[in-house]
């Protein structure tokens, strides 16, 4: 073993809660090759990891040690692996490298949440799965799929896995796996990126700070959202539009990550100690108790932007970008193939 060290409450708006009809896509889960028990008979998967030095954890983490792991783990199953480690600038043209190997099945990502996301992208609606390797700060979309937070136990979940389609959204045609905001998140992210920090606790305290911040000085953003066939108008001081729907008593993920929906969270306005409440009810997955929030499903959402957008930016994924005056968000059913842990064969192996 090496030591894991190596390292819906109605609110303003008035519109309640709704679902838009759609056709379910039928679950499709894809069984990861293995040693067969009764022949002995290997069947080979070929993994190609891809490691950002300067992504999440893995920038304090001794990589040699964490790639002989990896090798080793990988061929004790029967796998092929191969592992890059890249430099944050060169981490998408690896992912576009590796989407063009014929040979490569599973894709193996570590890094940041930026990572991820972007592995993500690139993957989406290929034949190839992603394995994620849990290096970022909250690791939402992993825990999601009940991916062990570990590095050691994740990998050894994926060498007896089985792959499985999963859902993933867009914004504009950009593709994301955890969620899009403005308001309140982007302004946190905004004024976080503006302090120093080298480490998971230090990004969580930064995070701590730029709350703050945003409380003394909170958004205010009028928009028109069309959901299904309604349209809220409002003044938001913060939306989030997520991949699935997020699940209750925990950090905010989707526990069924094939669910079909987007999920969409609209903060109406807000006093310092209502929006400080907000931030509590979300870390502890209890923001159907709040009384600002508007909770809706639907699979395609339009987003209009009534305030001059110069003024603002969104979020994706963690990451800041251009918010547009026009934003269309849409589900994409079974889209990305991702590796996750087979219980049985983790518990008995």
């Amino acid at each position: 073993m090496v030591d894991v060290a190596f390292r819906r409450k109605a609110g303003g708006t008035g519109l309640q809660s709704r679902r838009c009809a759609a056709a379910r896509v039928p679950t499709r889960t894809y069984t990861m090759p293995h040693r067969d028990p009764l022949t002995g008979i290997l069947n080979l998967m070929q993994f190609l990891a891809i490691l950002n030095r300067d992504g999440g954890t893995l920038r304090t983490t001794d990589l040699a040690a964490l790639s002989d792991f990896l090798t080793r783990t990988m061929e004790a199953a029967g796998h092929r692996i191969d592992v890059e480690i890249v430099r944050g600038r060169e981490i998408v043209a690896a992912l576009d490298r590796a989407v063009a190997r014929d040979d490569v099945e599973v894709v193996l990502a570590g890094g940041g949440d930026g990572t991820i996301s972007a592995a993500a992208a690139v993957l989406m609606d290929t034949d190839k799965a992603l394995a994620i390797l849990p290096a970022g700060t909250m690791n939402l979309f992993a825990r999601g799929l009940g991916i062990s937070l570990t590095l050691e136990q994740a990998i050894e979940g994926y060498a007896h896995g089985h792959v499985k389609a999963v859902d993933i959204a867009t914004a504009n045609g950009r593709p994301f796996i955890h969620q899009f905001s403005i308001g309140l998140h982007a302004r946190m992210v905004q004024l976080r990126s503006r302090f120093e920090y080298g480490s998971r606790i230090g990004k969580i305290w930064a995070s701590v700070r730029a709350a703050f911040a945003v409380l003394r000085h909170p958004p205010a953003i009028d928009i028109a959202l069309d959901v299904g066939e309604a349209e809220i108008r409002t003044t938001t001081t913060g939306l989030g539009i997520s991949n699935n729907l997020f699940g209750q008593g925990h950090l905010p993920f989707a526990d069924t990550p094939d669910g079909g929906v987007l999920g969409i969270y609209v903060a109406g306005a807000a006093n310092r100690l209502q929006l400080a409440w907000l931030f509590l009810a979300m870390t502890l997955g209890r923001w159907q108790e709040t009384e600002i929030v508007e909770i809706h499903e639907c699979e395609t959402a339009t987003l209009k932007i009534l305030s001059p957008t110069r003024r603002y930016r969104c979020v994706i994924d963690g990451e800041l970008a251009a918010l547009e005056k026009e934003t269309v968000l849409k589900i994409h059913p079974k889209a990305l193939k991702v590796l996750v842990a087979d219980v049985e064969a983790t518990t008995t192996a």
